[in-house]
């Protein structure tokens, strides 16, 4: 399978001021290293709790910031060095849809005028043709043709997105960044969103970077799963070895967390402890050693590179071997 997208050792800090103290600045490393590939048509989850830095690389990929070095080469073409000229072709292959599908959307606009905009600025359709192929993708996303001339307030949250991801859609992407789609809708709603996304990838031969918190959501949408912490990926695999068997204990954990129907027939083991450190002052050596139930001496003071343990599968961990142990079936 061809590699659609390579993201190589990317990295963004931002300078956050010290408070009414006063003194130096702080720098925070929100994307400190991440690297990965994502292969044509199929679906890449990156999950990990809020503030790890993985909406903003979805953000860095897109040049919707600027990232402070790294690579990130596009169907073969760098796209990071180049100018906002060379660039705009290219923005019709790389679309967004993002988490809070009413303040993503303009409020004084019409359904028909969000979704034909891009149409528009690109020159794929004028007058009636526009508007013929603005009711189309409506139906595609399981809109109807009344919803045409309302205003996005008019529209519950699942409606909102579907609207979204029309706009997406309008100019025939290669590679949509979905970031958090689905975390600010009721769980019934999440479902069917998810399942028209992959729907529409089936369709339309679409290519995801599917962003998310929850280890549950991406479950069933993704083929691979990166999972970050701290503006790190600490573990990469496909999805089916990362859910049977995590290598990492941040890992284990995220799974571990995922609510289950029946409790009394979940795989005991550890559960996250503790609070997400700061980014401002990350531990040393492995930023997740503070909260981990397998730390030594050795984690506090190296730390881990992400490297292939077999199988195709990545992880950041001195003792990914043990990882598991602690895990009771029952």
């Amino acid at each position: 399978m061809d590699t659609l997208l390579d993201v190589r050792d990317l990295r963004k800090s931002f300078s956050v001021s010290p408070g009414p103290l006063g003194g130096k600045n702080l720098e925070l490393r929100a994307v400190d290293g991440v690297s990965f590939t994502l292969r044509k048509g199929e679906t890449l989850g990156l999950v990990g709790e809020s503030g790890c830095g993985k909406s903003t690389t979805g953000k860095l990929i897109l040049r919707l910031l600027e990232a402070d070095d790294g690579q990130v080469t596009f169907g073969g073409q760098e796209i990071l060095g180049i100018s906002p000229r060379r660039l705009r072709p290219l923005r019709r292959q790389m679309q967004m849809i993002f988490q809070d599908p009413y303040s993503s959307l303009n409020p004084r606009m019409r359904v028909g005028e969000i979704v034909g905009e891009p149409l528009k600025i690109h020159g794929l359709a004028s007058g009636t043709g526009l508007k013929e192929e603005v009711l189309r993708l409506l139906k595609t996303v399981g809109l109807a043709e009344q919803h045409y001339e309302r205003y996005p307030h008019e529209f519950s949250g699942g409606q909102r997105q579907r609207i979204g991801i029309a706009r997406a859609l309008a100019v025939r992407p290669s590679l949509i960044v979905a970031d958090e789609p689905v975390s600010a809708l009721d769980l019934s709603i999440q479902a069917q969103v998810v399942n028209l996304l992959q729907d529409i990838q089936e369709e339309f031969g679409l290519t995801y970077l599917f962003i998310a918190h929850d280890l549950a959501v991406v479950e069933h949408i993704s083929d691979r799963v990166a999972v970050m912490y701290l503006g790190r990926i600490v573990e990469l695999a496909d999805a089916g070895d990362l859910y049977r068997k995590p290598l990492h204990p941040y890992t284990e954990a995220l799974l571990n967390s995922v609510p289950v129907p029946d409790p009394a027939r979940r795989d005991s083991g550890p559960l996250l402890k503790g609070e997400v450190p700061s980014p401002l002052f990350p531990p040393s050596g492995c930023h997740f050693h503070p909260r981990c139930p397998y730390v030594r001496d050795l984690c506090a003071t190296q730390s881990p590179p992400l490297e292939e343990k077999g199988g195709g599968r990545q992880a950041a961990c001195h003792f990914s071997d043990e990882v598991g142990k602690h895990r009771k079936h029952k």
